[in-house]
C-alpha cells in the first residue's frame, strides 16, 4: 500500500557559521510511518531533525539551505510562521522537561496560546484527550494539579508527548526520547510510538539500533552529516546496500 509523502526535504545543508553540519541531505517522510534516524554521535541525526521544524532558527549561526515542504508547502515560505508550524510538528527532547506547572497546564499550555480551546470545557476535553494517549490519564488523573516535575522520569516523558500532541500535531519529532528512561519506561515509551503512528508521522532519533529495529517502518543513516542510506527499516538492517551501514549495525564502529 502506497503511503503518501508527509515530509519533503530535497538537498538540504546546514551550517553553523563556517562549520557544515549536514551535507545535501534529500528524504521522503510518509505519513502514518515511524522513520527512525540512526547513526554514531555528532552525525547531524539531530540537527537534520531539528530542521524539519525550524527548530534551528533559534540558534544565531545556524544557516539552512535547500527545501523542506510539508504537504507540499515550503516550511521556510515567507508566509509560514514558525510558532504555528512548531504546532503542526510537534517536538518530543531527549531529557524530559516539563514546565513547572501543574500537570494541567503542561497539556493546556499550548491549546491555550494557539486558540484551540473555546471553553474550559473544550480544553479539559484536550488535556484528558492528550493525556490519554500518552498513555498516561489512569497515572495522573487525580492529580492534574500537582507540578509535572513531580513525577518519574518516564510519566515526564509521557507527559511531555502529551504535550506535545495537545496542539493537534501532525508530525511528532522525537529527539532520543528513550536515552534517559529506564527499560521498562522505554518499553512503555516505544509501545506509544507504535500506537500514535496511526495518527501522525513519527521521526524519532535514536541511538539505539534495537529501538529502531523495533519502533520504525523506515530507517535513515547518517554518518558524518551526510545520508549515507535510507529504505525499508527491515532491509536497512537485514541487507543495507552501504558497507559503512553494514559495519555501523555489526557493531566495527560508532
Amino acid at each position: 500500500m502506497a503511503t503518501a509523502t508527509k515530509i519533503r526535504a530535497q538537498g538540504v545543508d546546514v551550517f553553523y557559521g563556517e562549520t557544515q553540519a549536514i551535507r545535501n541531505v534529500s528524504i521522503d517522510i510518509l505519513a502514518n510511518a515511524v522513520t527512525a534516524f540512526i547513526g554514531p554521535s555528532g552525525c547531524g541525526k539531530s540537527t537534520f531533525l531539528r530542521c524539519l521544524n525550524r527548530m534551528n532558527d533559534t540558534i544565531d549561526i545556524c544557516r539552512v539551505k535547500g527545501e523542506i515542504t510539508l504537504d507540499g508547502q515550503d516550511i521556510h515560505a515567507r508566509e509560514v510562521d514558525p510558532v504555528q508550524l512548531r504546532a503542526r510538528v510537534g517536538m518530543v527532547f531527549q531529557k524530559p522537561n516539563p514546565f513547572p506547572k501543574s500537570i494541567y497546564d503542561n497539556v493546556a499550555y499550548g491549546p491555550r496560546i494557539h486558540g484551540l480551546a473555546a471553553t474550559k470545557a473544550d480544553l479539559d476535553g484536550i488535556v484528558e484527550g492528550s493525556l490519554r494517549r500518552a498513555a498516561i490519564w489512569n497515572e495522573v488523573k487525580d492529580r492534574l494539579a500537582e507540578p509535572g516535575t513531580g513525577l518519574s522520569g518516564g510519566q515526564q516523558q509521557r507527559l511531555c508527548i502529551a504535550r506535545a500532541i495537545a496542539t493537534a500535531p501532525e508530525v511528532l519529532l522525537m529527539d532520543e526520547p528513550c536515552s534517559a528512561l529506564d527499560p521498562i519506561a522505554t518499553a512503555q515509551i516505544e509501545e506509544l510510538i507504535d500506537e500514535l503512528r496511526e495518527s501522525y508521522s513519527v521521526v524519532i532519533v535514536t541511538h539505539s539500533m534495537q529501538q529502531a529495529a523495533r519502533v520504525s517502518q523506515k530507517t535513515a543513516f547518517f554518518h558524518l552529516g551526510s545520508m549515507l542510506e535510507y529504505g525499508d527499516t527491515a532491509k536497512v538492517f537485514t541487507n543495507p546496500d552501504h558497507e559503512k551501514t553494514q559495519a555501523y549495525i555489526t557493531g566495527r564502529f560508532g
